[in-house]
């Protein structure tokens, strides 16, 4: 059951990583194609600066998205009922 439980949560890390590149991807698409559809003005010296920080992820909305995970794991017959109640308590406890 362990490489199970391995098998999960690494899904559970590609998927979150796979969700947060894909949003990037998205916001960076949607910023060029407002730029293309700005009207052109007279070019400006444009200096280099530091892309602002990303804010960090809420741990609150982490915790969610794995339970949220892990329940439809249970409900796709995945999970054993101890197994679920068990990865609930490390997720809610971590």
């Amino acid at each position: 059951m362990p490489g199970l439980l391995r098998g999960v949560a690494r899904t559970a890390v590609v998927a979150g990583t796979a969700t947060a590149v894909s949003n990037r991807v998205s916001r960076r698409q949607a910023g060029r194609w407002a730029q293309q559809e700005a009207p052109q003005q007279p070019q400006q010296v444009v200096y280099a600066q530091q892309p602002p920080a990303e804010a960090p992820s809420d741990p609150m909305n982490d915790k969610l998205a794995q339970l949220k995970q892990l329940g439809d794991l249970k409900e796709q017959g995945v999970l054993s009922d101890a197994e679920f109640e068990a990865q609930k308590q490390r997720i809610l406890n971590g």
